[in-house]
C-alpha cells in the first residue's frame, strides 16, 4: 500500500482542527502530521516537515490564508495548498486562486468530498465548489474592464502611499498590514489600471482624478 498522503491542517479554531482530525484519523490514505491556527504557524509549520497537502482557512488572525498560500509559493514549499473556508465571495476566490491554491471548497462539503479533493490535490488536479467554479466562470465572462472593477478603499490607500515614496514595507507599516498583502494589493492595482509598475500606476491615477497633488 503507498503511503498516506501527508495532511497539514491550518485553521484558528480548535474545534475545527479536531474535528478534521477526527476524521482523517479513520482514513487510511491521509494522515494528518501537523496543526496550525495561523497563517504564519501554516507557513513555518509546512516549511518544516513538509505535508503533501495544506489545508488551509482564509481568514485567521494576524497572517491571512491567501497571504500563507503566497508566501508557500515565494519559499519553494512543494505542498499542494487546498482552501477550506465558509466564504465563497469574488474577494476571497479570485486572490486564493491567484496564491497558487490549488483548489477550493468549503466547510459544507461532505467527509467524501473533503476527501477526493484531498486525494486530487495530492495528483495535481483541482477541486471546485460549484459556487466557487460559479465565481471563476462569471469573472471570465464579464469584460475585463468590468471585471476589473474600481480601486478599493484599501487600494486607493497603498496607492496613495506608494505616490508619496513610499516601499512596499513603509506602506505596510503605515497600514498595519503585511509587505506580502501590499504587494497583493499593487498586484489588483497594476490589473485594474492597466499598467506593469509602480511609477505607471501612479500617472494613471493622477489621469484618471484618483489622486491628487495633495493627497486623495
Amino acid at each position: 500500500m503507498p503511503d498516506p498522503i501527508r495532511l497539514l491542517i491550518a485553521d484558528d479554531h480548535p474545534v475545527v482542527r479536531d474535528g478534521l482530525r477526527g476524521m482523517f484519523a479513520r482514513t487510511e490514505d491521509i494522515e494528518v502530521v501537523g496543526e496550525a491556527a495561523d497563517g504564519r504557524e501554516a507557513v513555518d509549520r509546512a516549511a518544516a516537515i513538509g505535508p503533501d497537502v495544506v489545508l488551509m482557512d482564509l481568514r485567521m488572525p494576524g497572517t491571512d490564508g491567501v497571504t500563507a498560500i503566497r508566501t508557500l509559493a515565494e519559499r519553494g514549499v512543494a505542498s499542494k495548498v487546498l482552501v477550506l473556508t465558509t466564504y465563497d465571495t469574488d474577494t476571497d476566490v479570485l486572490p486564493a486562486i491567484e496564491a497558487g491554491a490549488s483548489g477550493y471548497l468549503l466547510k459544507d462539503a461532505s467527509p467524501e468530498e473533503l476527501r477526493r479533493a484531498i486525494r486530487a490535490a495530492h495528483e495535481g488536479r483541482t477541486v471546485l465548489a460549484p459556487s466557487v467554479a460559479s465565481v471563476l466562470m462569471e469573472r471570465v465572462r464579464r469584460p475585463a474592464a468590468e471585471a476589473a472593477g474600481p480601486l478599493s478603499e484599501r487600494e486607493l490607500e497603498v496607492l496613495a502611499l506608494i505616490a508619496k515614496g513610499h516601499s512596499n514595507r513603509e506602506a505596510a507599516a503605515e497600514l498595519f498590514i503585511s509587505e506580502a498583502t501590499v504587494k497583493t494589493h499593487l498586484t489588483h492595482i497594476y490589473a485594474k489600471l492597466e499598467v506593469n509598475d509602480r511609477a505607471a500606476a501612479v500617472g494613471a491615477a493622477y489621469r484618471r482624478g484618483l489622486l491628487h497633488p495633495r493627497g486623495r
